[in-house]
């Protein structure tokens, strides 16, 4: 696959960019709405994707290598997906067609999240959220 083509899976809804925290007991991962400070949180688009990791080091690039190691990925991504043998969903934008319908079908974050200079650093566990849905659009736990 070319870079092109990789980077095209990308559905653009912003849920890798928030921030997560990790229950040291369980290892569970939790979601929140308090997005990246690099995010746009009107478009769930990150506003310097180029030279994202010289602002933000701990961003991590997807590659077909690193897929199992980032079990945090969020149920319906696309490289997750694939990865797993899944289907894309009819509301990824390859399969309908339409760049703006992850943000339709109410998969994005665009809108819903804080940015992460908002937030008190003690108070990002009020924050947890759940924003995966099946393709169907059900509710199910990262």
């Amino acid at each position: 696959m070319s870079p092109a083509e990789w980077e095209s899976l990308c559905d653009r809804c912003g849920k890798c960019c928030v921030l997560k925290l990790e229950d040291a007991d369980t290892g569970e991962i939790h979601y929140t709405d308090v997005a990246c400070r690099l995010l746009d949180c009107g478009k769930a688009c990150c506003t310097d994707y180029p030279n994202r990791r010289e602002f933000v080091p701990d961003c991590i690039t997807l590659s077909p290598d690193n897929l199992d190691s980032l079990t945090w990925m969020p149920q319906s991504c696309a490289y997750r997906l694939l990865h797993e043998g899944k289907p894309l969903p009819a509301w990824h934008p390859l399969v309908s067609g339409d760049p703006d319908s992850t943000n339709k079908a109410g998969m994005s974050v665009a809108g819903r999240v804080f940015p992460e200079d908002s937030v008190p650093v003690a108070s990002i566990i009020d924050h947890i959220t759940i924003w995966d849905a099946d393709p169907d659009g059900r509710e199910v736990s990262p």
